[in-house]
């Protein structure tokens, strides 16, 4: 039997992919926004392809404010950018 696999919706160029495929944004309960690399930890989460293109569009079109159900600041956006080129993405 085959195990089910779960698909996400990236919030920028809003594709469905495999869990494994994406980056998980996170929304802490003490409202701070950090990268996620297990998937695992607890709050409230959005996904985002590995890519700036995505990260982008999604601020372009406040796709993670909408996920994260609040305003974000340019400095996230911008230490978001810092930790995906850290990642060694696109």
């Amino acid at each position: 039997m085959n195990k089910k696999i779960p698909m996400r919706q990236c919030v920028g160029c809003q594709e469905m992919k495999s869990k494994k495929e994406m980056l998980r944004v996170l929304k802490t309960a003490e409202d701070e926004i950090v990268l996620d690399a297990t998937g695992r930890k607890n709050g409230r989460g959005a996904y985002l392809c590995f890519s700036r293109e995505c990260l982008a569009k999604a601020r372009k079109n406040k796709g993670l404010e909408r996920s994260l159900k609040m305003s974000i600041p340019s400095e996230v956006y911008d230490s978001l950018e810092k930790e995906l080129d850290e990642l060694g993405t696109e």
